[in-house]
């Protein structure tokens, strides 16, 4: 049996593939490389300590999915893939509905024909909007999402459950997470955006290293203790396990399930600034600029349901997801060159 996942390159799929690897799952890796680096594949494969396929595949197209269903008894697939930057988004809406909500359908057409009925889909807190309080429930109503970023989020959210709806053998697991920080803590595997950086922790690691000068900090007059916006952070490796425990599940259960993967726990923009430099003994300076459009108070997740029905909750605190992102950060400053 082997677990399919889509966009294992990727920042959190490649973590994804080490732990799935370790819980003892045979891992097959399609991606076409598009927010990924192809260099990450000998690390992933050093890191878990075997041989994996890597297949290079647009999942829009069934003539790239059909050989790897047919080679390979698939029995899940973690999907990952797809377009991710929201300023992006909001420039070429056509192309991230093209590519994310019509690769979703496209493998869940190959998935079925090959009877594989269990997907663990990699959604986004974006899909609760800008309206509901924290902490964010995942009873919570949805819909009024600010880019179509998160709009294709929520879309596929409604495909697969409209498909298990449908298809009574149908297993599908929606996690909706937060804001993924850190990287393995061998420092081998990380996140290495394209250009300046759209999330904190990689802008605050780049200006330490001295790749940026500073960092621009949005906004100092929010409501909050320093006036800075609160997020949830989580180590990407607690989140590629919440993965694990969710392909679990999966195996065992039929119908669709909405679980959040966070922490419960929600730092400003200036308390991670502070535990970065605690954590590293760099000064880190930035500059105050105005709002960026869309962002909120706080998000902040309840992760009740995770820790009931996956048996998972967060491990790492923030000074480690601090300490293990400026590791990978001095083993490579230039990212997976290639």
């Amino acid at each position: 049996m082997a677990v399919l996942i889509t966009g294992g390159c990727g920042y959190i799929g490649s973590h994804t593939c080490v732990e799935m690897v370790k819980a003892g799952f045979d891992v097959v890796v399609a991606d076409n490389y598009h927010n990924a680096k192809s260099g990450v594949q000998q690390r992933i494969v050093a890191l878990a300590g075997k041989e994996i396929p890597f297949y290079t595949c647009d999942i829009r197209k069934e003539t790239d999915l059909i050989p790897i269903f047919e080679q390979h008894d698939i029995q899940a697939v973690v999907h990952f893939a797809g377009w991710k930057a929201v300023g992006e988004s909001t420039v070429l809406p056509l192309a991230y509905y093209d590519n994310n909500i019509s690769g979703t359908v496209t493998l869940c057409k190959v998935m079925q024909r090959f009877g594989c009925h269990r997907l663990v889909f990699s959604s986004s807190a974006t899909v609760y909007g800008e309206e509901n309080p924290a902490p964010l429930r995942e009873q919570m109503p949805v819909g009024k999402v600010a880019n179509p970023y998160a709009r294709t989020k929520l879309f596929n959210e409604q495909i697969l459950q409209d498909l298990c709806i449908a298809n009574e053998k149908f297993s599908a697991v929606i996690l909706r997470y937060f804001n993924p920080i850190g990287a393995h803590e061998s420092g081998t595997i990380g996140e290495d955006p394209n250009g300046i950086p759209n999330n904190l922790m990689p802008y605050i690691s780049q200006v330490a290293i001295g790749k940026l000068p500073y960092l621009q900090v949005f906004g100092d007059d929010y409501p909050t203790h320093d006036g800075t916006g609160i997020r949830d952070y989580i180590h990407v490796v607690d989140l590629a396990n919440g993965h694990v425990a969710a392909v679990k599940y999966a195996m065992a259960h039929c119908g669709a399930q909405i679980i959040n993967l966070g922490t419960g726990i929600g730092y400003s923009v200036l308390d991670v600034v502070t535990a970065f430099e605690k954590a590293t003994n760099i000064k880190i300076p930035y500059q105050v600029v105005p709002r960026r459009e869309g962002d909120v108070t706080i998000y902040l997740a309840d992760p009740t349901k995770a820790k009931e029905l996956l048996g998972w909750q967060a491990q790492y605190d923030l000074e480690t997801m601090c300490r293990d992102t400026w590791r990978w950060q001095q083993n490579n400053p230039n990212g997976y060159e290639e």
